[in-house]
Order: C-alpha cells, then structure tokens, then sequence
C-alpha cells in the first residue's frame, strides 16, 4: 500500500494524540484491540500507540477489517483530496475517487454500473489500468472504495433521519434492500435497523424531518467570509444569508440517476466545532447523498488549508483558511457567470434576480423568502430571446445562455467535480459569448478546480498592481507573478479579490529564510 501522501506513523499517533482537527479526514486510525476505526478527533480514550493502524482512506481501514465508530462517525470527516498537476497517476486517482464520491454516479448494486469499465471509458484509460492503480496507490480496488463510500452514506443517512430503510438503500445506490442488507451485515456486523436503534433521534416522530446533519471541516475556515460571499450575491427568493446568526437557507433542484426531487435547505455554520449543521425539507430527503455533496462542494468543505496556506500564505498572510466558494447548482452558477460579465456583482445580481422572477419555477413549501428554484437547463435552452430582452439581457448574452442550456441538457457539457477541467474549459470556450474569463470563474466556483485563473479580471489585476499596464502586458504580468501560487491560483484569485497580496512581506521573509 502506497502511504507516500501520509506522515510518518508516530507523526501521525502525535496528531490522533492531540485530537488535532487539521488532520480529520487526512488519515483514520484502526484500533486493533476493538476492530474499530476513528477519525483523529474522535473524543474517546487514545488507544495505545501498539494498537493504532493508519489508514489514508476509510476503505482502506475497511478491507483490512475494521469496522467505523460510532461515536465519531467517519462518514462526517472532510473528504480527503490530493491536488497534482504533474504526477499523473495522482491525476487520474483524484480524478476516479471524485466520480466514485459523486452520488450522480452511483448505481444499483455491487457489480452494476459505474462499472470498471464505463469508469475507465469516462477516464479513458483501460479498466486494468484502473484497478492498478487503485491497488498500488490505495491498496483497495475501485469497487472497495465505491462500496466504503455507499455504505457510510447509507450509515449517515440512517443515523440523521427518518427515512425507512428502503429508502436509504435506494438512495445509497443499492438495487434491492436485501442487497443493501447483506452489504451492510456483512461490512459492520449489523442490520441497518440494528445501527438506527442504536443511535436514537429526539422526538417520537421520524418520518418526515432529519435531525441536523452535520458536516465537518479541517480549520481553520473562515466562515464569515463564506456567508459575506453569498449575502453579495443572494437573489431574492432563492436564497437569504443571516451572517450575524451564521445560518445560509436556500432552494435547491438535483436529479440523482434520473429521479428529480427538489425543496430547501438550511445550513448553520458552528465554527467551535469545525462543522456546520444542516436541515433539508422533506422533498430532498430521498435524494439526501446528493444534497450532502453540493453542500460540500459549495461551501468547500474538503479543501486542506495545510497544503494551500502553505503556498499562500507568504503572500498572503491574513487570509489563512480562505475557501473559494463553489455551487449549489453548476448551471445556475454558469448562468449567473454570463450575466455577470463586465458588470458589477450588484448588477449581475438584478439581472439574475429578474430572470428568477419571471422564469422560475414556485416552490409551494418553501419558508419566507424562499418561493423560488432556478429555472433548469431545459426552460431556458429554446426560449424565445424576446421574453431574455425584456428582462434586459443583450443580445450576445442571450446567445450564450440558450447555447450553455443546450448543451447542459442534451448532456454535452457536465459542470461539477467530475468534470475534466481542460476539456469543459475549451467546450464553454466554443460556446458563442462565453471568453476566457467567464469559462475561468466557471471552472473556480462549478468544476471546483483549484487552479483556475480568470486572466483579465479587472479587480484581480487592480490587486497585482498592473491595472495601469496595456491589456495584454497586464495578463502576461499577472500569469507570472501567480506561477508561484500553483496548484492554488484559484485560492489566490479569492484571497486577492478580498485583500491585495503583500509582496513586500513576503520578499522579506524569503531574504529571511535566505
């Protein structure tokens, strides 16, 4: 088993020791004198160092036996990812784990679709290639991981809600509930129900509200900054941000496998805790794996501010935990993009507010303020630019919307994590009305890549100091002062859009180190 990501094992059994947050979701410890495996927070007594196998992965703690805890539940720690540009084995492993990660992908059954060979055709490598791959790097195969992470949303699913269990298994990607039992049984030792007796939920009734979901992160996280980022561009109706209670609520859309669902969610931010908690209405319920990864998508739960402070923060050093905030909702995001070019957020914000008003879809059961979804790819892909003018949107971008909703909803174009960056960079390029800038800001926010660069952005450029320089010197400028900032640039974009870069304290600290 390749651990060359990993710390030595003693760094490791110090971090569990210390119960160190920054580490939760980087490595989970079996504890071989209970046949359990915890995250490095969990709050029960430190095993014994000669008791303690580390794992980088919880289908790796899984093949080698170990069951998950209870009590600190490794399906709430922060995903693990490894961002390279150059190796590509690690490309290719990063890109394989998102898609197995991505609910949209699931499917009914240990050996049904995404099978080895539709998940290699996606990546275009060979199936053997794959599980090569998967064994020498992770030491588990592509179906081990697909199943741990199943399994554990499924596990999630059943301690945080009320769903009955056939439910949960379909929405786990399960084809039948004695699969979805036998799979259980056999990987934890129990029966679904036996797991939901076990955790108990306040209240006698179950079947229709969750308790909060809770979703972690590695500190620190600048929370604050995240809900200022949606309040700026909260469109009334759709969503509405409390940044004095920390509480962000919206409507939400999402199909997984086919089957559409929609309704609200609320997500309260509990930085003492490293977490946020959330609430979703009955109508997401079913469809709750896929919520769970929006959310952490949109809110970047999963970023590793070790590695990206590391590069950043010599210049920028106020700005330590810094998330770029992602979507809710690709298409809407890109959508938003468009309407946002060359004019202001609060402009952009009109504009979108309009086409919501006029083109949404009402939401019977949504709270106040939330009456809205954003209308789909599929209202917006032949409709008629007249009703697009009287909202007030020009001509060039009412080309631009009608062809990225075309394109969405014949299936061309995916714009989330699973998404290759270069390859969704140059189709939203051939798309009339969308230039670099806007394909940049897309791959940022919706492709959640974390090296994009929106080359000619105004504030940016303002930031860097080259505003006064011609156009074309200014871009060619900016590209090289940010080549120090690789694989993070997107990280840098956020961090340079809130506070300009200090280059002077970091030449001073480099002369130091000198």
């Amino acid at each position: 088993m390749d651990h060359s990501t990993l710390p030595d094992a003693d760094a490791l059994y110090r971090a569990l020791s210390a119960r160190d947050a920054r580490f939760d979701g980087r490595f989970f410890t079996g504890v071989t004198s209970t046949g359990i495996y915890c995250r490095p927070v969990c709050r029960v007594r430190t095993p014994k160092r000669d008791n303690c196998q580390f794992f980088e992965h919880a289908a790796q703690a899984e093949r080698a036996g170990f069951r998950p805890c209870l009590r600190c539940r490794p399906e709430l720690a922060p995903r693990d990812r490894h961002w390279s540009t150059e190796d590509a084995g690690d490309i290719l492993i990063r890109q394989a784990t998102a898609l197995l990660d991505t609910p949209e992908t699931w499917a009914g059954g240990e050996d049904a679709p995404p099978a080895l060979e539709q998940l290699a055709a996606r990546l275009g490598v060979s199936a053997r290639h794959i599980r090569r791959l998967f064994e020498q790097r992770l030491g588990v195969s592509p179906l081990q991981y697909l199943q741990t992470r199943r399994l554990l949303a499924a596990k999630q699913m059943l301690a945080d809600t009320g769903l009955p269990v056939a439910q949960v298994a379909l929405a786990a990607g399960f084809a039948s509930l004695r699969r979805f039992n036998d799979a259980f049984v056999g990987r934890y030792g129990l029966n679904p129900t036996q797991l939901r007796r076990s955790r108990p939920t306040p209240g006698s009734d179950r079947s229709h509200a969750p308790a909060e979901v809770r979703l972690s992160w590695r500190p620190p996280y600048r929370a604050q900054e995240v809900l200022r980022f949606f309040a700026d561009r909260a469109l009334p109706g759709l969503e509405t941000v409390d940044p004095a209670q920390q509480i962000l609520r919206r409507t939400l859309r999402i199909a997984v496998r086919g089957t559409p669902a929609s309704g609200w969610l609320q997500i309260r931010f509990l930085p003492d805790e490293n977490r946020i908690g959330m609430r979703v209405s009955e109508g997401l319920l079913p469809a709750l794996p896929g919520v769970i990864d929006r959310v952490r998508a949109a809110l970047d739960l999963d970023a590793d501010p070790l590695a990206i402070d590391a590069v950043l923060h010599a210049d920028f050093p106020d700005s330590d935990g810094m998330r770029v905030p992602g979507a809710f909702d690709g298409f809407e995001l890109a959508v938003r993009a468009v309407l946002g070019q060359q004019v202001t957020v609060a402009a952009a914000r009109t504009l979108c507010g309009r086409l919501l008003e006029r083109l949404g879809e009402p939401l019977a059961d949504g709270p106040p303020g939330l009456q809205r979804l954003f209308p789909p790819p599929e209202v917006l892909a032949d409709l008629d630019g007249q009703v697009l003018g009287e909202i007030g949107i020009v001509r060039q971008r009412q080309q631009a919307i009608r062809a990225l909703a075309r394109a969405v909803a014949e299936g061309r174009l995916v714009l989330d994590g699973r998404a290759d960056p270069a390859s969704t960079l140059s189709s939203l390029e051939a798309l009339p009305g969308i230039g670099p800038w806007t394909a940049q800001y897309i791959a940022m926010r919706a492709l959640r890549w974390p090296d994009a660069w929106p080359s000619g952005d105004v504030v940016l450029l303002h930031a860097l100091g080259v505003r006064n320089l011609p156009a074309p010197a200014a871009r060619r400028e900016a590209e090289r002062i940010a080549r120090r900032w690789r694989p993070w640039r997107s990280y840098a974009v956020i961090r340079a859009w809130t506070t300009p870069p200090n280059f002077e304290a970091s030449e001073e600290m480099s002369h130091d180190r000198s």
